[in-house]
């Protein structure tokens, strides 16, 4: 399988690691659309949210307590978005789940 996010996930492609440990990898999008924008991925490869599973459970539990102690610790006390796009209408770009988040910037509703 040649997949991006697999390849970032186990260190044959650099990224600029916020948080990482045995399950998922938090990253800094390269192309930001707000102040703080980053990702979260499990290193596990699952195509997108449309794949899950029940098992998946704990795993989707510890994404979402992440990216919650990660806006805490980098001052996203206004708020934040969490992002996950599913498939080619949903504007999935790389077929490995992954979760956008953005923050320190007003983001409007509906998204574009």
């Amino acid at each position: 399988m040649d997949c991006l996010f697999c390849s970032i996930a186990q260190g044959q492609i650099p990224s600029n690691k916020l948080f990482e440990d045995e399950e998922i990898l938090a990253f800094y999008d390269i192309d930001p659309q707000a102040p703080i924008h980053f990702l979260v991925i499990p290193k596990k490869h699952i195509d997108s949210a449309a794949a899950l599973t029940q098992q998946d459970g704990a795993l989707l539990g510890h994404i979402y307590a992440t990216i919650s102690r990660l806006c805490s610790e980098l001052g996203c006390e206004n708020g934040y978005r969490v992002v996950t796009n599913v498939g080619q209408d949903g504007g999935q770009s790389v077929k490995h789940l992954h979760f956008h988040v953005l923050a320190k910037r007003s983001l409007a509703w509906p998204p574009g």
